[in-house]
C-alpha cells in the first residue's frame, strides 16, 4: 500500500522575472508562508542575478486535455 503524503511542504517552481526561465525548484511550508515566495537568485540565461517568483510546479502538464472529434 502506499503512504499518504501528510507533509504540508509542497514543491514549487521559481520563475525568472526578466526571462520568464524556471530555472528552480524548491518546497515550502504552506502553513508558515502562505504568500508568494520571492527570492534573488543567478539566471543563467541573462547571466546576472534577479527576482525569481514562485508559480506552480507542473503549469498545466497534469490537466485533463479534452478530446478532439
Amino acid at each position: 500500500m502506499v503512504k499518504k503524503n501528510t507533509t504540508k511542504r509542497k514543491l514549487v517552481g521559481l520563475v525568472s522575472k526578466e526571462s520568464g526561465l524556471r530555472a528552480y525548484y524548491t518546497s515550502k511550508n504552506t502553513m508558515n508562508t502562505p504568500e508568494k515566495l520571492t527570492l534573488k537568485k543567478y539566471d543563467p540565461k541573462t547571466r546576472t542575478h534577479v527576482v525569481f517568483e514562485e508559480t506552480k510546479k507542473n503549469l498545466g502538464r497534469n490537466e485533463v486535455k479534452p478530446r478532439k472529434g
